[in-house]
């Protein structure tokens, strides 16, 4: 695999792959390089989780990651986003992570057969493929398969790549997939993948609750102009109330950043069930099973090395 820009890449094999690579990794398996690597992360949104992860896991692995900075770089004189993939190339990075507010940026970089590898750090409100890898793992850790999975997928529909990602997925894994949050969000692409269910009604049933972020940066002026927090939580968000109609087994996840007070009540976002700030901890070793997965691609960690991880 010498890129990973969507879960559609992915096989079943291939997600039983990084699920077990990952686990090595958080036992605290170690790879070596094969020379001295170089990674760039070009963020074009704001990031936390995402960035920061990516940055430790090509920390941990041993690889020298340099800077980017968006708003001091030649995109602004007009350079196209592939010119400026080519330039670092040039320059001997191995591999950029990027995240792009374009839905499938990354075409453009893969027709053009590049020597550095790519890794989507997310694009518009397409794919996020390492968040649903580490959405996964959570899960996995927690149940120990996906088979019949009730999950309920709960927020801003319309403009989520973590949504299409995830549901795209754990329907390949065979779980069951709900949505709910306000039902003009329900995209329509998002239907093959599972069925709208008001949020009173799906919160009892469902063996996880992801919660989604509303994404304010995406909306449109009447959007955001009709747009009320505490009628939102209210109608949608996990109250403490609608907490205690949530199976005992459940667990609730968030892609974060989180909105305390709109998508959750603020106490419950470390509360017993929740597994929020874990999918974050998961993400680092997600994260270095995807960096050293297309290193070795080319040859920069040996392939055979990470075959010894997943026996």
């Amino acid at each position: 695999m010498h890129d990973l820009v969507s879960v559609q890449q992915l096989s079943l094999d291939d997600i039983n792959y990084f699920m077990k690579l990952s686990q090595a990794f958080k036992k605290g398996a170690q790879v070596k390089l094969q020379q001295p690597v170089y990674a760039m992360n070009l963020f074009f949104e704001n990031s936390t989780r995402t960035h920061t992860s990516f940055e430790m896991a090509q920390r941990r692995l041993g690889i020298q990651v340099l800077q980017f900075v968006p708003q001091a770089s030649s995109i602004l004189k007009g350079e196209s986003l592939l010119d400026t993939v080519k330039t670092i190339q040039a320059i001997g990075v191995n591999l950029a992570v990027i995240r792009h507010p374009q839905n499938q940026y990354y075409q453009p970089l893969l027709d053009a057969h590049l020597q550095l590898s790519i890794a989507n750090g997310g694009d518009g409100s397409g794919q996020h493929p390492s968040q649903s890898l580490l959405d996964l793992l959570t899960i996995k850790e927690e149940f120990g398969h996906f088979q019949g999975l009730k999950v309920g997928i709960v927020g801003d529909l319309a403009h989520s790549r973590v949504a299409r990602s995830n549901a795209e997925i754990l329907t390949k894994l065979n779980a069951q997939v709900y949505f709910s949050g306000p039902q003009e969000w329900f995209a329509t692409d998002l239907q093959q993948y599972g069925t709208y269910c008001p949020i009173d009604q799906l919160i009892e049933q469902v063996d996880v609750l992801m919660l989604l972020r509303v994404q304010h940066e995406r909306f449109d002026s009447s959007e955001e102009k009709g747009f009320q927090a505490q009628d939102y939580y209210q109608q949608y968000g996990l109250t403490p109330q609608r907490l205690a109609s949530l199976p005992a087994q459940a667990i609730i996840m968030h892609p974060a950043p989180v909105n305390r007070g709109v998508e959750i009540a603020a106490d419950l976002v470390e509360c017993p069930q929740s597994r929020i700030f874990q999918q974050m901890h998961n993400g680092v070793f997600v994260r270095m099973a995807i960096v050293s997965t297309l290193l070795s691609s080319q040859g920069l960690i040996a392939t055979q090395e990470l075959k010894e991880l997943v026996k």
